[in-house]
C-alpha cells in the first residue's frame, strides 16, 4: 500500500464474510464504484484464497490487504496471500512489530486516549479509532486537541451525511463495512446497490474536497 496515494481517497471498505461466488462480480462493482482500497478480514472463511483471488482478479486496480488480524501466524496467511496493509481491531503487539519491520503499512484499532496513544507510539501508520459510531466526529475532535500529530481512521457508522463532519473533526481516513457491503446485497447478487451506495459515498467525500 502507498500510504501517500490511500490520503488522496482515504475511504476503506471492510468485507466480512464474503463467498467466493461473489468476488468476481464484487471486484468489478468496487472498481465502477470508484473506490480504491478494500480489506478481507481474516475471520471469513477461506480469507487468505478469497485475497489472493481478488488480487488476481483486480489486476491492481484496487489496493488489497487484511483485516481482523489478531496473531503472527495470520498475519504470515494474509501477506503470503497479497495483502498489501493490515488492519486489527485492537493493538497486537507482535503483529504491529512485524508489520513494522517489513514496512507494512498497520492500522490497529483503539478507543481511549490512552490506547490511541500507545498504538501510535508502536509504529501505526493510521489508528483505527473503533467503533466510533457510538461517539461520533465529537469525540475524534476532542481525541486531536492534545493529539494533533496522530492521525486517525473512523471507523462504524460512516454515511454519506456524516462523512464530512468526521473529516473536518481531523479524521485522516474512515472505514465502512457492512452499511454498504450489506449481506443480504452479497448473498443476492445485489451488486449494483453495492456499486451505487459506495459511490454515494465516494461523492458526498470528494464534494468536501471540491
Amino acid at each position: 500500500m502507498d500510504i501517500r496515494k490511500f490520503k488522496k481517497l482515504p475511504i476503506l471498505g471492510i468485507l466480512r464474510g464474503v463467498k467466493e461466488e461473489a468476488i468476481e462480480p464484487l471486484v468489478e462493482s468496487v472498481i465502477s464504484s470508484g473506490l480504491e482500497t478494500i480489506e478481507i478480514t481474516m475471520n471469513t472463511k477461506g480469507a487468505s484464497k478469497l485475497i489472493r483471488k481478488m488480487a488476481d482478479l483486480a489486476k491492481k486496480r484496487l489496493t488489497i490487504g487484511a483485516g481482523t488480524v489478531l496473531a503472527k501466524d495470520e498475519l504470515k496467511e494474509a501477506l503470503d496471500s497479497g495483502a498489501s496493509f493490515i488492519v486489527m481491531p485492537t493493538l497486537v503487539d507482535e503483529v504491529i512489530q512485524e508489520c513494522v519491520k517489513k514496512k507494512i503499512p498497520v492500522f490497529p484499532g483503539a478507543l481511549t486516549p490512552q490506547e490511541i496513544q500507545k498504538a501510535w507510539n508502536s509504529g501505526a501508520s493510521m489508528v483505527k479509532v473503533f467503533p466510533v459510531k457510538f461517539f461520533g466526529p465529537g469525540y475524534l475532535k476532542e481525541i486531536k486537541g492534545p493529539f494533533q500529530n496522530i492521525e486517525l481512521l473512523a471507523c462504524g457508522g460512516v454515511t454519506p451525511e456524516n462523512i464530512q463532519s468526521f473529516f473536518l473533526a481531523g479524521a485522516s481516513a474512515v472505514a465502512f463495512g457492512g452499511s454498504i457491503f450489506r449481506p443480504e446485497w452479497l448473498s443476492g447478487g445485489e451488486f449494483s446497490k453495492i456499486e451505487s451506495s459506495a459511490k454515494e459515498l465516494i461523492n458526498s467525500f470528494k464534494n468536501k474536497k471540491d
